[in-house]
């Protein structure tokens, strides 16, 4: 794609559209100059001025035109500072490579337009449509929520957490079969491990599964049925397990975790990023899964609850987890002592996805249910905390979140850790997505 020097000189003068929602100060975008890195590259740079109140954050969303054209930007075309911006000067930059537009068209008349919005609190995917096409992808903000548009909802559940959460989730199996749904976790700091002590910064925006992809998601991505826990009748909101690392990201890319971010061609997360054109869905690092999980808390389980243990007499049956999670002694074993038979309903082995409580982010079946696979190589010192977190350079083991089915409270904790090697398949553990924001 090229831009005519007529066309660079008068980008900044063009009017900027702007579709305001309710803020303390109506944020303003200005000073908009758009310049392609021609002959030299073909990025082109989309520098841009917020203004608006010191506290809030916004998402920009970036549309194109040639003329009267709309111009098609996927996803992957268009990067820097587009989510939870704060106020001052600020680039965006577009990849025309990555979009139907080369480097062998004149764009005479190309513009933007850049509309602040509130960052919206979850994302829904459409399993069922294919990259780009209409309705594939829909956001949900607050004030969508406050208006009842998505269905119930409940505010403040944990004590000392300020949030509001979408539980209407749960009322319809779309979400967890054919639709994949996705929680907005802000940037922050937080204490991993038992006491809560390591301090751990995450420094950018990620979406996270509300729920375990479950099996009749993995079959939509996929085409492939490979749960232990397989009764056709209950499968398909179950959470998929089963599943190796290898399977998830691939062994030979999909292993050069922290080196890369890619993964094989065959892999589940390959598939996924094809199919809805956003190419970081991935794995959450150790980091990213226990912040997830805690949720603004510090306890030892995300429900807030300072008088709740797993030692001694709470180690094994425990009136805390019964609400939280599918664990050994509220019907993953049979009456705690048996075993489930594979073709076994939900009432014992795995739960069917959303069946208990949700953290105060609205996130379900962290602490029990499925264990779940995290990017990480194992640290047997325990995680690091810092800045983003990556874990270990190289290791033998991939590092499991979460608790099963088939384990007792003793291992339900936000802080629990695991591992098992990365081609491992078991009937106890499964995975969550998440979508890192650039």
């Amino acid at each position: 794609m090229k831009i005519n020097n007529i066309t660079k000189n008068l980008l900044g003068l063009f009017l900027i559209g702007l579709v305001f929602n309710t803020f303390a100060v109506e944020p303003a975008i200005s000073r908009v100059t758009v310049h392609q890195r021609w002959p030299w590259s073909r990025l082109v740079d989309i520098d841009y001025v917020l203004s608006c109140d010191p506290t809030q954050r916004v998402d920009i969303v970036v549309n194109g035109n040639n003329g009267s054209t709309p111009l098609q930007l996927s996803h992957t075309s268009l990067s820097g500072d587009m989510y939870s911006v704060s106020e001052g000067a600020h680039r965006i930059v577009l990849d025309p490579t990555r979009t139907a537009y080369t480097n062998s068209e004149l764009m005479t008349q190309f513009r933007v337009s850049l509309t602040p919005i509130d960052p919206p609190l979850y994302m829904i995917v459409d399993l069922t449509k294919s990259a780009g096409e209409e309705g594939q992808v829909k956001y949900v903000t607050r004030s969508d929520l406050d208006a009842g548009l998505w269905g119930a909802v409940e505010t403040n559940p944990v004590p000392g957490v300020d949030s509001v959460i979408w539980t209407g989730v749960t009322n319809d199996s779309a979400y967890a079969t054919d639709k994949l749904v996705l929680r907005r976790v802000k940037s922050g700091s937080f204490g991993m491990g038992a006491s809560a002590n390591i301090i751990t910064t995450l420094t950018k925006d990620f979406y996270v599964g509300v729920f375990e992809v479950t099996q009749q998601q993995w079959r939509l991505i996929i085409a492939e049925w490979p749960a232990y826990f397989n009764n056709s009748t209950y499968r398909q909101t179950r959470p998929v397990e089963n599943v190796s690392y290898n399977d998830i990201r691939g062994a030979t890319l999909g292993g050069g975790w922290p080196g890369s971010t890619d993964v094989d061609s065959y892999s589940l997360l390959a598939k996924l990023r094809e199919k809805t054109g956003f190419t970081d869905f991935d794995l959450p690092t150790e980091a990213q899964w226990e912040y997830a999980c805690r949720a603004g808390t510090t306890t030892v389980f995300n429900d807030g609850n300072g008088s709740a243990s797993v030692s001694g007499a709470y180690a094994y049956t425990n009136q805390w987890l019964d609400v939280l999670g599918r664990y050994k002694f509220n019907g993953g074993y049979v009456d705690g002592v048996t075993a489930p038979a594979q073709s076994s309903t939900p009432a014992n082995g795995t739960a069917q996805v959303g069946s208990y409580q949700p953290n105060a982010w609205g996130i379900y079946d962290m602490h029990a249910n499925a264990k779940e696979w995290c990017l990480d190589w194992n640290s047997d010192g325990g995680p690091s905390g810092g800045i983003d977190p990556m874990g270990p350079d190289a290791g033998s083991m991939r590092c499991n979140r979460g608790t099963g089915w088939n384990r007792i409270a003793a291992d339900c904790s936000s802080y629990t850790r695991d591992r098992n090697a990365s081609n491992s398949r078991f009937s106890s553990i499964g995975f969550r997505v998440i979508l890192r924001l650039p």
